[in-house]
């Protein structure tokens, strides 16, 4: 799935065909219809495994903490550092939500992500470290921070994942913080 990623990542979705991701994988088209029905099943295997790849990220950096102000700091810089490491992935999210055969699939994922944040909101809610709003809203809010800081500051200008985590962190948690 590396080499189709790049592949669809180069030329785009439409124009790289699955005749051409099996002679650069030096294979023969039985053995990608053995595990793909189609091209549009590739691609959303790698969707898919590109998301759930993230939310592994993130559970690995969150760990055990029990504050949920750090889980949401953690979670936010293992989502930029795993951006900036998956550029190619980008690429693919950014067709992906143009095409209505994939939207569906970036959807589900967004659902999956924004729920995990939910969870830590409403923790922090609770414990009074944030303040008392609808925490759907709240996690759509920072899932959408993210998304917008890494496409423009991260993939586009070339900034630091760091940094902008830190700015991100900022502005969600700030911007969270009680009355």
């Amino acid at each position: 799935m590396t080499f189709a990623t790049a592949r669809f990542a180069e030329q785009g979705y439409h124009p790289t065909s699955v005749s051409e991701i099996v002679a650069g994988l030096g294979v023969g088209k039985g053995v990608f219809y053995w595990y793909f029905d189609s091209k549009e099943q590739l691609f959303l295997e790698i969707l898919k495994d590109a998301q759930m790849d993230l939310r592994r990220r993130q559970q690995q950096a969150i760990g055990d903490e029990a504050d949920p102000l750090q889980r949401i700091r953690l979670g936010l810089h293992a989502s930029l550092a795993w951006a900036e490491a998956h550029r190619d992935h980008n690429k693919l999210i950014q067709f992906a939500s143009t095409e209505s055969t994939f939207v569906d699939a970036l959807r589900r994922g967004q659902d999956i992500a924004v729920a995990d944040v939910v969870q830590h909101v409403k923790e922090a809610i609770a414990g009074g470290h944030i303040r008392d709003a609808d925490p759907d809203v709240l996690a759509h809010a920072m899932v959408g921070v993210a998304a917008h800081l890494t496409r423009v500051f991260i993939y586009e200008r070339g900034e630091s994942a760091e940094v902008i985590a830190e700015a991100t962190v900022a502005f969600c948690l700030d911007g969270l913080s009680p009355a």
